[in-house]
């Protein structure tokens, strides 16, 4: 297999990785594997991933189910203290996992580095809630006297994307487990590896069947969405994919959190503060991962008299990018995840030069990797499109961004209030007490002020979207009691 490009023969990648399926604490092999490719050289195989059964994914869930009981009945306290050990064994291989990580995602070093810290963190920020989990609110009498406390819901099923999966897990899974639930987590497919070396080290630390991983194609795994012990699902993914999850939960009427798509607005407001930093952040809030991030900036709306000068100053920003292999200590964007979501992109972007868009591709992609066969796209900004175009109305989901002109403010306002989507949103302005008045009218469930994406996302708020972005929240102590149930004991009297 040849090397990468600008890789010596002797720094070939290396061998292809193996992994099962976790259940009951045990790895279990499996008949079938599944490729996982690079992105950056799809015909190199970076690993297999076990395929699973239908019967092996039932037994995962009845793993989850058996080891409930006595899960449950440890106090909280008690549980923190195991998680906390069990994420000790993280330390030593978080180097060896975000490398692979970024040989099955595409992604640059540096961010799969960050990803393996980020998991660790939320869940330290998770087991700091510990005490939220011990209180019971009381109500008084007569004629009747109520306490109500909080019990955990039972077996939970995680499904994560492949952008950030480890860091994504980190805003449910210690929370539901400190809860007192049970998981059953289910990899990306195309992105399984880093994941399930990580769940493997993590898992021993707690009891047998408290965390189990399936990976498989959807239809093999699907018990972990439609038996009847699993009780609450939780899923990030697009808005499409959200339905079907939501549709299999149905059937048992499980409880479900859906992360789902954003087509996020920035809004620049006639006084923003474009300085370098504050461009700085438009232009990471955007093209982080590559665009690939729910949580990104998807379409900018800028008031005219502000148009040329952040389009001139977001073009310089974006063309000292270098688009290349992640591993590439060089590069600053790597490749899209799939040819698929790279076709996407290209076709968004076809229609809108079609349509008489400007089309402004930066950054450098040089010759030898654009011919690599690679998911490479260049930094791209769409000046001034049609609104109806689906650059704009869609989430594109990659390295192409659309800037619109306004004049009325009100009249941005009002449509992305009524769009489809509601994950999050930006203000820019150099006056906070207007950029606040902004922010507060936004019906998102994230609006930041002169900043945007993960980077500036707070784990200790609750996470999650409006309308078709999802239902339900992550993280804090509302992401927390969502892995709970309240229960009331009434008595007569007072």
């Amino acid at each position: 297999m040849p090397p990468e490009t600008g890789t010596s023969p002797d720094r070939l990648p290396p061998d292809p990785v193996r992994t099962g399926l976790l259940i009951d604490g045990k790895t279990v092999e499996t008949d079938a594997h599944t490729a996982v490719h690079d992105p950056a050289a799809p015909d190199r195989i970076v690993g297999y991933a076990a395929a699973a059964t239908r019967e092996q994914a039932r037994a995962a869930v009845a793993a989850a189910d058996a080891a409930f009981p006595g899960w449950a009945a440890l106090s909280a306290r008690r549980r923190a203290e195991i998680i906390e050990e069990a994420l000790g064994l993280l330390d030593d291989s978080a180097a060896e996992r975000a490398a692979l990580m970024t040989r099955e995602n595409g992604k640059i070093s540096f961010e799969s580095q960050v990803e393996m810290g980020v998991f660790v963190a939320r869940t330290r920020a998770a087991l700091g809630l510990v005490d939220t989990l011990d209180r019971v609110r009381h109500l008084d009498g007569p004629p009747l006297t109520s306490r109500v406390h909080r019990l955990p819901i039972g077996v939970v099923t995680v499904i994560v994307p492949f952008n950030w999966p480890i860091a994504i897990l980190g805003a449910s899974l210690p929370y539901a487990l400190l809860a007192g639930n049970t998981a059953v987590v289910k990899p990306p497919p195309t992105v399984p590896l880093a994941m399930v070396r990580t769940l493997e080290l993590f898992a021993a630390g707690l009891p047998a069947g408290v965390l189990n991983v399936v990976t498989g194609d959807n239809d093999a795994v699907a018990p972990v969405l439609t038996d009847p012990r699993v009780r609450k699902i939780v899923f990030t993914g697009s808005t499409a994919a959200g339905r079907t999850v939501m549709a299999a939960a149905a059937q048992n009427l499980a409880a479900v959190t859906l992360e789902l798509g954003g087509n996020d607005p920035a809004i620049v407001l006639d006084d923003a503060d474009l300085t370098e930093d504050h461009i700085g952040r438009l232009a990471q809030g955007a093209f982080l991962t590559s665009g690939q991030v729910c949580m990104a900036v998807k379409r900018v709306y800028v008031h005219r008299s502000r148009y040329e000068e952040l389009v001139g100053k977001l073009s310089a920003a974006l063309d000292v990018h270098r688009v290349g292999p992640g591993a590439d200590p060089a590069s600053t964007l790597g490749p899209l995840n799939s040819a698929a979501q790279r076709e996407k992109v290209l076709a968004l972007l076809a229609e809108a030069a079609d349509a008489g868009a400007e089309i402004r591709e930066l950054g450098t992609l040089d010759a030898a990797v654009a011919s690599s066969g690679g998911h490479f796209l260049r930094p791209t900004l769409v000046l001034d499109p049609d609104p109806r175009l689906r650059i704009v109305t869609e989430e594109q989901f990659g390295p192409a961004l659309p800037i619109l002109p306004y004049d009325d403010l009100d009249s941005v306002l009002d449509h992305v209030n009524g769009d489809w989507s509601g994950l999050c949103s930006s203000v820019w302005s150099a006056d906070p007490v207007r950029a606040s008045a902004l922010a507060e009218r936004l019906r998102t469930g994230t609006t930041w002020i002169n900043h945007a994406n993960a980077v500036a996302c707070d784990d200790r708020a609750p996470f999650g979207g409006f309308r078709q972005s999802g239902i339900g929240r992550e993280m804090g102590p509302d992401g927390l009691l969502a892995f709970t149930e309240a229960h009331t004991v009434t008595v007569p009297g007072g």
